[in-house]
């Protein structure tokens, strides 16, 4: 299982399948290869879900994006 998380409060934003993971892996920019957050905001979901993104993964980047211009989301794996 792979949780995202809020990285500025450490809060749980749901889980995500393998498939999900490697969407934003492949689509997000990494600072290096232990990079495991993203900077989201509107046009970040926007290309996700034109590249495939599942409805789950939309969905809680879209609540984590909220009213906020972006968010920085985290992953770990359990």
């Amino acid at each position: 299982m792979i949780r995202l998380l809020n990285k500025e409060t450490g809060a749980l934003l749901g889980s995500v399948s393998e498939g999900d993971l490697q969407l934003l892996v492949d689509q997000l920019e990494e600072e290096d290869s232990a990079d495991t957050d993203y900077y989201v905001c509107a046009d970040t979901i926007d290309l996700l879900e034109s590249n495939g993104a599942s409805a789950d993964l939309l969905s809680i980047l879209r609540k984590a994006l909220g009213d906020a211009e972006g968010v920085e989301v985290g992953w770990k794996r359990d």
